[in-house]
C-alpha cells in the first residue's frame, strides 16, 4: 500500500526532467513533441475508457471543440494565456461529454464505437457549413501567452508551449495512475469483463461508462486547446474521422497495461511520420502503415506489454516466495 501510494509522486520526477531537457533539444523536435503531447492527452482518455471494454471512434469531436471554444473565446475576449486556454479547452470537452455520455453509455461494442464518430462527423459537416466560423478554412488565433509574459522569440515560445504541454499530459498520466488503482479504476474493469455482475452488486455499468467517457472528453478538450496554440489556426479537420483514427491509432501501439506507453507511442507514431515524410514523401503513408502493423503483429498487447510483462512476472515470483513461508507450521 506504501508502495503505491509514493509511486505516483516519484514519478514526477521524470515529467521535470523532461521538461528541463526541452532546452537542450532543436527547435524542431519541440514543436514534433508538443504535437506528440496532445495526441498522447487524446489517447490516454481514450485507453480509459478502453478499460471498460468501449471504444471511442469520435474523439475528434471532443478534440474540436476545445479547440474552437478556445479560439472563440480568445478572440472575443483577448485571454491568450496558456494555462487558462487549456482549462478552458478542458472545461468545454468535459461539458459536452457530461451530455453525451450518459445518453452513449447505453450501448457497447461497435455500436457506442460507430455512434462516436457519427457524433464527430456530424460535428465536421457542421464546422464547415458554418461560414461564421470560417467554414472549411477555419480562421487563425494569436500567439499565446504564460502569466502575462508575451514571447517574441520563436524558439522561446515553442519551449513555452512544450513545457505547458509536457507538464499538463505528465500530470495527467500521473492522475491517471491513481484512477487504475483506485476503487472506480477496478470498477472500470470489471464493467469490461461482466457488466451484469457489476449492475448485481448494486452498481451502475451506465453510470462508471459515463464518467469514464467524461474525463475521456476532458483530455480531449485540453488536447485541442494545446494542438491550437501550436498551430495558431483551427478548422473543421479536427474533428474529421481520420483526426479520431490517429488518437486511436495511438492507443492501440500503446496498449492499456501501462500510461507511460502512451506517451511513448504517441511520440513513437510523429518520429516514424515526420522522418517518413521527409525521406519517403511520395510513400511516407505506406511507412506508417508498416510500422503500425509491425507493432501490432509483433507487441498485440501493446508497447506497454514491453514492461509491463516484466511487473507482472515480478509480481508473480514474489508470490511464489511467499506462499512456502505462509505454509510452515508453528
Amino acid at each position: 500500500m506504501k508502495h503505491g501510494s509514493v509511486r505516483p509522486v516519484v514519478t514526477i520526477v521524470p515529467v521535470i526532467a523532461a521538461v528541463l531537457f526541452g532546452r537542450v533539444l532543436p527547435t524542431w523536435t519541440l514543436s514534433l513533441a508538443t504535437v506528440a503531447a496532445s495526441n498522447a492527452l487524446v489517447a490516454l482518455g481514450i485507453v480509459i475508457l478502453a478499460r471498460t471494454g468501449n471504444v471511442s471512434f469520435g474523439q475528434g469531436l471532443f478534440f474540436a471543440a476545445g479547440g474552437y471554444s478556445v479560439a472563440l473565446i480568445a478572440n472575443a475576449t483577448g485571454i491568450t494565456d496558456a494555462v487558462l486556454q487549456v482549462l478552458i479547452g478542458a472545461a468545454c470537452g468535459g461539458l459536452l461529454g457530461l451530455v453525451i455520455g450518459p445518453l452513449i453509455a447505453r450501448y457497447s461494442g461497435i455500436f457506442f464505437g460507430m455512434l462516436t464518430l457519427a457524433l464527430s462527423m456530424v460535428f465536421y459537416a457542421a464546422l464547415v457549413k458554418t461560414t461564421a466560423l470560417g467554414g472549411s478554412d477555419g480562421f487563425n488565433v494569436g500567439r499565446p501567452s504564460l502569466f502575462g509574459i508575451t514571447f517574441s522569440d520563436p524558439r522561446e515560445a515553442d519551449f513555452m508551449l512544450y513545457a505547458v504541454s509536457v507538464a499538463t499530459t505528465g500530470l495527467a498520466g500521473i492522475g491517471a495512475m491513481i484512477l487504475f488503482r483506485s476503487q472506480f479504476g477496478l470498477v472500470s474493469l470489471a464493467v469490461r469483463e461482466n457488466n451484469l455482475r457489476v449492475e448485481y452488486l448494486g452498481i451502475s455499468a451506465q453510470r462508471v461508462i459515463a464518467v469514464n467517457f467524461a474525463i475521456a472528453a476532458i483530455l480531449a478538450g485540453a488536447a485541442g486547446a494545446f494542438a491550437l496554440m501550436a498551430q495558431r489556426h483551427i478548422d473543421p479537420q479536427f474533428s474529421y474521422w481520420t483526426t479520431s483514427g490517429e488518437f486511436v491509432f495511438v492507443a492501440v501501439l500503446a496498449g492499456y497495461e501501462s500510461v507511460a506507453a502512451v506517451f511513448v507511442a504517441s511520440l513513437a507514431l510523429e518520429l516514424v511520420r515526420s522522418f517518413s515524410n521527409l525521406y519517403l514523401p511520395n510513400t511516407w503513408q505506406l511507412m506508417l502503415g508498416l510500422f503500425l502493423l509491425a507493432v501490432i503483429l509483433l507487441l498485440p498487447d501493446g508497447i506497454g506489454s514491453l514492461w509491463g510483462r516484466k511487473r507482472l512476472g515480478n509480481v508473480a515470483r514474489d508470490k511464489a516466495v511467499a506462499v512456502p513461508d505462509k505454509q510452515v507450521q508453528p
